[in-house]
């Protein structure tokens, strides 16, 4: 239920602007992958950096089906 409001509330605020964008989908995408250069390939990974090298142990739960 949450999930639907969210995407009602996105399309509401996509179909209220007037079509012009601050940034470019082309400035987006060179900005993005300009830092995926510039991030060390660990951070990258997400099981060889970050939280998971400094977090060890983190219970998780799960359902089987």
């Amino acid at each position: 239920a949450m999930a639907s409001v969210k995407a009602i509330n996105a399309a509401r605020m996509a179909l209220r602007g007037d079509g012009k964008h601050f940034v470019s989908l082309d400035k987006a995408i060179k900005t993005m992958r300009d830092t995926g250069r510039d991030m060390k390939d660990k951070y990258k990974e997400t099981a060889r950096g970050g939280l998971a090298v400094n977090v060890i142990e983190v219970p998780v739960s799960f359902v089987e089906c």
